[in-house]
């Protein structure tokens, strides 16, 4: 991955990070949620007064980490030998399987958020029993449905990116900020969406949310976090310059 490549990456999830934690925004402006109990993406529900804010962001957020994330994929495709771009193949010749895969997963993660803000839940089913009851019995819009399986997409995607990354990043160099924190990011990650999952099945069958929604915001503030240290690594990297990663 050449210098100017990795630096427009870089640049492109850079903002995408700090877009994709536009949701912070509810620490300062009145949504009339309760951030410990609800769902992120309750925020942007159809019926919500800043809703159409956060569809925007998510929208913005998506299309930036997508960009990012095809031109990274681009960059580590053409790779031949030596460093291509962090997360690369280092030392190893030929493209890094690690980091296409990796950027392969990004892009979906990208994707799947452009999805998610254009597939808007029509309530907010945690703190309107009306909406719950609804959406139990099968009467929300389709919306609902489409919502969760692109959530869960986006979700994999960015599991599936942060592993694969790491592993490139310390497979080309273990001085990076990607490969120094990465590890742990992806160990808290884990632990964020297993206590996400278990608040959702809590609250699904009808036995209390289980602080749901700060779960679910550690965890897509794990993502942001995780993005912008890939940001600032590629940033950083040596990519074009000749040299070979440490191993």
């Amino acid at each position: 991955m050449s210098r100017s490549v990795a630096r427009t990456a870089a640049a492109l999830l850079a903002l995408g990070a700090l877009a994709y934690t536009a949701w912070v925004l509810e620490v300062v402006v009145r949504t009339g949620l309760d951030p410990v109990r609800t769902y992120v993406s309750e925020l942007a529900a159809a019926d919500q007064p800043l809703g159409g804010l956060f569809r925007a962001t998510d929208f913005t957020a998506g299309l930036l980490v997508l960009g990012g994330a095809l031109t990274g994929l681009a960059g580590a495709w053409r790779a031949r030998g030596g460093p291509g771009g962090p997360p690369g193949p280092g030392s190893r010749a030929g493209r890094d399987p690690w980091a296409v895969g990796g950027w392969t997963a990004l892009a979906v993660f990208g994707a799947a958020t452009v999805a998610d803000s254009r597939l808007p839940l029509s309530c907010a089913p945690t703190v309107d029993p009306v909406c719950a009851a609804r959406e139990t019995a099968g009467l929300v819009p389709a919306t609902h449905a489409a919502h969760a399986v692109s959530s869960s997409l986006a979700m994999t995607g960015a599991l599936a990116a942060l592993v694969a990354l790491t592993v490139a990043a310390r497979r080309h160099d273990r001085g990076l900020p990607l490969a120094r924190t990465g590890p742990a990011l992806v160990a808290l990650e884990f632990a964020a969406t297993a206590w996400t999952l278990a608040a959702v099945a809590a609250f699904e069958a009808g036995k209390g949310v289980w602080a749901l929604g700060a779960g679910q915001r550690l965890q897509v503030l794990l993502v942001a976090v995780w993005l912008a240290v890939l940001a600032y690594s590629l940033a950083r990297s040596p990519a074009g310059d000749g040299r070979r990663g440490r191993r």
